[in-house]
């Protein structure tokens, strides 16, 4: 039977870690509007071509409104971050969400990124210093995967150093599909959610700090042309779930694309100025990103060639767009070189990922240090033995073993 006469379940597994399930290229070329069943067994509509995902990310028609009666639950209790209540308190369209982007997009400029910079190298010096004072072999995940980015982003935000473990459980929960159950999710988020107004409070009673989480309050509520309470704590929260999980999780998979085939290693060695492009082309060949991006429709509209009904959730699989042959050269290929590289690992349009300098940063340093640091950098296992995170709305690998 072809992909074309079934429903497909949601997310399609893949057979190896690092490659792409085989039914992405059978639906792009020929059901590129797919129907499938999600986790919760609610229907939905898949996107798996470069123009019709770009064009939905793009259409103020596909909403984030996943909590209306009619959208699709993406998980059996209807949790997680797509379907939560805290999810529509920062404003999805229009002005309100245009003022949020200018606030909060000014902490994320190319020139903050570059002020960062030597302080992202000195975290991941030490970090990668500490996993070889532990002696091979080591978990490159562990070690450094994961901690840089939430040094990175606690320190953005203003959040004491010894706080930075609890985040990871936190932001698992909210990034659940099929991990946890709802009575956990809800304690887990209650949990978040006091820490952050405790957070805040502290920060109003001791103003002045050179964080993101002071100025947005510095800048005053609403009427002042700023944000309330609510919108601010709900933005550090999510700042702290987007701004370390899916970067965390990056690391280790280009990481493990670049040692999988050892010669891409050889190859940034010999030409380290290949550093950037090769950041680029791990994000578009990055098969395991996660769930996609869930859009929820109101009216009636077309795409792909297809009329959908007003209620009808779609879920845009950029992983799936960044391989369309239509769109890319030898898109199957790593080209370690490739530029101009218009991949949609960041999204597109108004919604494209407001943290995108920050991830592309973190990620080029932390190429630039493991090459300098350990050249003999080698994965232990086979690419094909390690193993995918299953059960959250971002993709990674649950270990990176490696020795040097």
């Amino acid at each position: 039977m072809s992909v074309n006469d079934q429903v497909l379940s949601y997310p399609i597994p893949s057979e190896t870690p690092l490659d792409p399930p085989k039914e992405w290229a059978e639906l792009r070329s020929g059901c590129p509007v797919a129907h499938v069943k999600l986790p919760s067994g609610d229907g939905a509509r898949l996107l798996t071509r470069y123009d019709d995902v770009k064009q939905v990310l793009a259409d103020p028609r596909f909403t984030r409104q996943l909590t209306a009666p009619d959208a699709a639950r993406l998980t059996a209790d209807g949790g997680g971050v797509f379907n939560s209540d805290l999810a529509q308190i920062i404003p999805d369209s229009g002005d309100g969400h245009v003022h949020w982007r200018r606030l909060v997009g000014r902490w994320f400029t190319a020139k903050r990124m570059a002020a960062l910079r030597p302080q992202m190298a000195r975290i991941a010096e030490d970090l990668i210093d500490d996993m070889v004072k532990s002696g091979a072999p080591g978990d490159l995940r562990a070690s450094l995967g994961f901690p840089l980015p939430v040094y990175v982003i606690c320190d953005m935000l203003g959040v004491p150093a010894e706080d930075r473990e609890k985040f990871s459980y936190w932001s698992d929960t909210l990034l659940n599909l099929t991990r946890y159950g709802k009575e956990e999710i809800d304690a887990a988020q209650a949990e978040f959610f006091q820490y952050m107004s405790d957070l805040l409070e502290d920060k109003r009673a001791n103003p002045g700090g050179e964080d993101i989480l002071s100025e947005l309050l510095a800048a005053g509520g609403p009427e002042e042309g700023g944000l309330s309470d609510l919108q601010i704590l709900v933005t550090g929260m999510a700042l702290l779930v987007a701004g370390h999980e899916t970067t965390a999780n990056m690391i280790g998979k280009m990481v493990g694309m670049l040692l999988a085939d050892r010669t891409r290693w050889e190859a940034l060695l010999a030409d380290p100025s290949l550093i950037r492009t090769t950041v680029e082309e791990t994000l578009r060949l990055d098969a395991n990103s996660g769930f996609g991006l869930p859009r929820y429709l109101p009216v009636e509209a077309e795409i792909g060639g297809e009329l959908l009904a007003k209620g009808t959730t779609v879920i845009c699989s950029m992983a799936s767009a960044n391989r369309d042959e239509s769109a890319f050269d030898g898109a199957a290929e790593m080209d370690l070189s490739r530029s101009p590289n218009a991949h949609l690992s960041f999204g597109s349009g108004a919604h494209s990922c407001l943290g995108q300098s920050l991830a592309r940063t973190e990620l080029q340093v932390v190429l630039e240090v493991l090459l300098r640091k350990l050249p003999t950098l080698e994965l232990t296992v086979p690419a094909e033995e390690l193993e995918r995170v299953e059960g959250l709305a971002v993709g990674g690998l649950r270990t990176v073993p490696v020795r040097w």
